[in-house]
């Protein structure tokens, strides 16, 4: 078995919503199903038990090998604990090859989850060994290194629940949640609205408590100290015991408590040392409670214990610590619900309070310390209190928090209990805390899970917002990039600032700031991470789909104009008009819920996609007694059309008209395909709840210029003829152009065209067989990139398109783009009409340009 390609699809794609692997995996002759290999499914079962069953659903006929490696690599991820449900393998044209799909959730897993699949089968194949178990392990190990912590976790689980997008900016825990001007952004637990100086604030512990003095809240006597003896002389000063600690520090580290003799001040002041300026403060008698501030109020609070072991009058310490380090629920780091109890040189020194050292076996019942702080870092567990803190002890947590200048603040405080206030019972608050970890009150070793995401997101984001900003898709074979440029025209005309990608690149508030093909889903996020866009158009490109999905995860307008063959039909697997519909309607499946499609109703294909839209659909066409069309007009929907001399949107009984003369790009509504992509642009826009106004007005100011629309009908004058330059590049567009030409005046007709050698035989010779019958000359050039093809194939078969055509008389082969447009220009005489096929869209307007500028003025 080999895999020759593995994709990872980031977005909604063409099998699901889901985040995925796909692979194309070759299984060898004869060796395709499970059947055909003696003795598979009993060796694989041996290997690993937990493959599930090895049959389609509803079927009685075994999976293929292929089949078998999806399967495993999704029952592999399962088993490492990932939250993955989706698998499917489908064949393709070619013998032996599948296309394999596995979901993933983080895309270093499911890649390596391949990988070790494809191994368990080969070990099974061959009959050598397979450790499923150490498998799993790595798998395990591996996505708790790549997923989110439970901090961060929380808050984007919390996100999604609200529909609020999010996307992972960094490797670490820098997300940002919603698009464009709507986005936030958080690290950790710290929103974006936190400044960087409140933070300082919070880092510095003497600052914080003279602050905190300051604003009446009962904090501890100390002061920082720059040596172990300085560090003694002050406790005696304060009185003891005290806390050593740093004076920036996090998660216990280095802090020692409860500290009693000049000794053990050494031993603390180091410890302490290796994370900065250290600090000596009075030790609070009580509990360590942890208190969670978020806004304005606190939303969860813990009461949290330090790491121990009960002694069972048998095993020594050390033995204890290690069989609670075996508990599941603690790990090394923070991505299990307990960290595992550190023994250092802290826990030795505060055995040796207790009389003990780790070789000590304590009596049954005993219980035994193993370090004063009782941050979970370190090996503590946490209890939920949030019902019980006294409103006092609230308040005053808050009054912390908002002291620094700290959205969200994780406040420690030390009393015998939260049910009374502090001052009661000579309490404090003796640390505040930036981006304070969660996982105590996500998953308390007792008590009650405390909705802390649910908190962040909505300090963050007002009820009913989610985030998002309108985001319009569209695709199809023919007219998208006009399609695209017109609906966000309209929409800046509306005075929002446009993000737009396309075939030309990418627009941010009109200024281009990307170029090349930018139709993929990487330029989409780009936009979407802009904080300045309000709206966002994206151009949906088949091949960015299939790499990679889309590029957001929803969109409130879908646009299909059209589906066409000729448009890289028999790549990649699609080889129909109907697989290829199948992944454009991608966009359609993706609406939102209070979203629209808008479909043409004139194409059956694309109309059809309406059964797949979650939201509305809106249909257009220029007939309005089409079938579609009336049906849909008659329940009272919307639908766009064309009567007499004006473009209709209509709705129920209520009706809105443009005049067609005031579509400039129509010319009237001579140019049919202009016309379409017009009715389109039109009903995005009206989905969107754009006002009729802004509509007519961008309607009325959109020029089909090189500056405008490059490469799109872009229309000039070269010395009394008419000139047309256009990127068509399929059938379907031959067929919209010379229609187009046809309702225009011209004398002579002539083309200039090349083939893209990316497309079928058949494909290319029908683009000459539909111009033959409309121009009289016929002018080929070969294209700088013949994509595979041979020296002069693609000319071949644009000749072959031409034989008997009906109209054309003259055909000639010319190498080089700009030299057969400089040989068409040279012959055109006044009245005549020119149709420029450009392949180097942007070069070869500008030599157009050039031309045109510097050919004399006719009268």
């Amino acid at each position: 078995m080999e895999i020759s390609r593995i994709r990872a699809l980031r977005g909604p794609n063409l099998w699901s919503r889901n985040t995925s692997i796909e692979a194309i995996v070759t299984c060898p002759a004869g060796q395709c199903g499970v059947n055909q290999v003696e003795g598979f499914e009993p060796r694989l079962r041996a290997r690993f038990p937990d493959i599930g069953a090895l049959r389609h659903a509803g079927q009685d006929e075994p999976v293929a090998l292929a089949g078998v490696l999806g399967l495993a690599a999704l029952a592999l991820q399962a088993q490492a604990g990932c939250p993955v449900t989706f698998c499917r393998t489908a064949t393709t044209p070619e013998a032996g090859v599948h296309q394999v799909v596995v979901q993933y959730s983080e895309e270093a897993v499911g890649r390596r989850a391949l990988a070790l699949a494809l191994q368990l089968i080969e070990a099974t194949i061959t009959d050598q060994p397979f450790d499923a178990a150490a498998a799993v392990l790595e798998l395990r190990e591996l996505d708790e290194s790549e997923r989110l912590g439970p901090s961060t976790g929380c808050i984007v689980d919390a996100a999604v629940a609200r529909g609020i997008p999010f996307r992972r900016l960094t490797s670490g825990s820098l997300v940002q949640f919603g698009w464009g001007v709507r986005q936030r952004r958080i690290q950790a637990a710290e929103i974006d609205s936190t400044s960087a100086v409140s933070e300082a604030i919070a880092q510095d512990k003497d600052l914080t408590k003279k602050l905190l003095h300051a604003a009446g809240v009962p904090v501890p006597l100390g002061r920082p100290v720059r040596s172990a003896e300085e560090g003694w002389t002050v406790a005696c000063e304060i009185g003891l015991p005290v806390v050593v600690k740093p004076q920036d520090g996090n998660q216990g580290k280095g802090v020692t408590v409860n500290l009693v003799d000049r000794e053990h001040m050494d031993i603390a002041f180091k410890a302490a040392a290796e994370y900065g300026d250290v600090i000596v403060e009075r030790f609070l008698p009580g509990y360590d409670y942890r208190l969670l501030v978020v806004g304005n109020r606190l939303v969860a609070a813990s009461r949290r214990d330090p790491p121990q072991v009960i002694g069972d009058g048998v095993h020594t310490v050390r033995e204890l610590v290690d069989e609670v380090n075996r508990d599941p629920r603690r790990g090394d780091g923070h991505a299990t619900a307990l960290t595992r109890i550190r023994f250092d040189d802290i826990a030795v020194l505060r055995l040796s309070t207790q009389g003990l050292v780790p070789e000590s076996v304590p009596d049954k019942g005993r219980r035994v310390i193993l370090r004063n702080n009782a941050n979970l870092s370190t090996g503590g567990t946490a209890t939920d209190v949030t019902d019980d803190v006294h409103p006092d002890v609230a308040a005053r947590a808050v009054a912390a928090a908002q002291m620094v200048g700290l959205h969200i603040c994780g406040v420690d405080v030390v009393c015998e209990t939260v049910l009374r206030p502090l001052e009661e019972q000579s309490g404090g608050i003796v640390e505040v805390n930036a981006a304070p970890g969660l996982r105590m009150h996500l998953s308390p070793s007792y008590g009650k899970p405390r909705p802390v995401g649910e908190a962040v997101i909505a300090e963050m984001f007002a009820t009913g917002d989610d985030g998002r900003i309108p985001v319009v898709a569209v695709t199809g074979t023919n007219g998208k990039t006009t399609t695209t440029r017109l609906i966000a025209h309209i929409l800046a005309s509306s005075g929002l600032a446009v993000g737009m990608t396309n075939t030309d690149g990418v627009y941010v508030d009109g200024r281009q700031t990307d170029s090349g093909d930018c139709s993929g889903p990487k330029s989409a996020r780009n936009v979407l991470l802009h904080p300045e866009v309000e709206a966002a158009v994206f151009e949906v490109a088949r091949g960015g789909v299939l790499r990679e999905g889309l590029g957001f995860d929803r969109c409130a307008v879908a646009v299909v104009t059209n589906i066409g063959a000729g448009d890289h039909l028999g790549l990649n697997y699609i080889t129909t008009v109907e697989d290829l519909a199948v992944l454009k309607r991608v966009i359609v499946q993706n609406v939102a819920a209070t979203g629209c499609a808008v479909l043409n109703a004139a194409d059956p294909i694309v109309a059809a996609m309406a059964a797949n839209c979650p939201g509305d659909v809106v249909f257009f066409a220029a007939d309005r007694s089409n079938p579609v069309m009336s049906k849909h007009r008659a329940q009272g929907k919307r639908t766009v059309y064309i009567d007499g001399e004006a473009l209709v949107a209509s709705e129920g009984s209520w009706r809105e008209s443009v005049p067609l003369r005031d579509i400039p790009i129509t010319r009237g509504g001579a140019i049919g395909f202009q016309v379409e992509n017009a009715m389109a642009s039109v009903a995005a826009a009206w989905a969107l709840g754009t006002s009729w106004d802004v509509i007519r007005s961008g309607l009325a100011s959109f020029a089909s210029d090189a500056a405008t629309v490059p490469g799109r009908f872009n229309i000039m004058d070269y010395r009394g003829a008419t000139v047309i330059a256009d990127y068509g590049h399929n059938p379907d567009a031959m067929r919209a152009l010379t229609q187009a030409v046809q309702a225009m005046p011209g004398r002579r007709r002539s083309v200039v065209i090349s083939g893209a050698g990316d497309r079928r035989d058949e494909d290319i010779r029908e683009q000459t067989q539909i111009l033959g019958a409309v121009f009289d000359d016929v002018l080929l050039y070969q294209d700088a990139a013949q994509r595979g093809r041979a020296d002069g194939e693609v000319m071949a078969l644009l000749r072959e398109g031409l034989k008997g055509a009906s109209r054309t008389t003259h055909v000639e082969e010319i190498r080089g783009e700009f030299v057969a447009i400089d040989t068409a220009l040279e012959r055109l005489a006044p009245g005549d009409l020119c149709l420029v096929l450009v392949d180097q869209v942007e070069e070869a307007l500008a030599h157009l340009a050039q031309r045109v500028a510097k050919a004399p003025a006719t009268h």
